[in-house]
């Protein structure tokens, strides 16, 4: 298959993907996907899609939890 945004060639990944919903930011680790060769864009099927929601509206209890520093460009010098 062909990315939809670039054309470049898919090749299969495990990735890291990042949800956020009214300032709750979720990770899932190893979620396999389409990532585009040329440009990035990641593509995920629609069991996965399903997969995804279905652990975000249960709440479930993560295998681990991390902090993350966050930044307000607005705020921040340009070196």
């Amino acid at each position: 298959m062909k990315c939809v945004i670039c054309g470049g060639k898919l090749q299969n990944q495990k990735v890291t993907f990042v949800y956020d919903h009214d300032n709750e930011y979720f990770l899932v680790e190893n979620v396999p996907a389409e990532v585009c060769a040329q440009c990035g864009e990641k593509t995920y099927n629609p069991e996965v899609t399903d997969r995804l929601m279905h652990l975000f509206r249960k709440k479930l209890r993560p295998e681990k939890t991390v902090e993350v520093p966050v930044f307000d460009f607005n705020n921040q010098a340009l070196v």
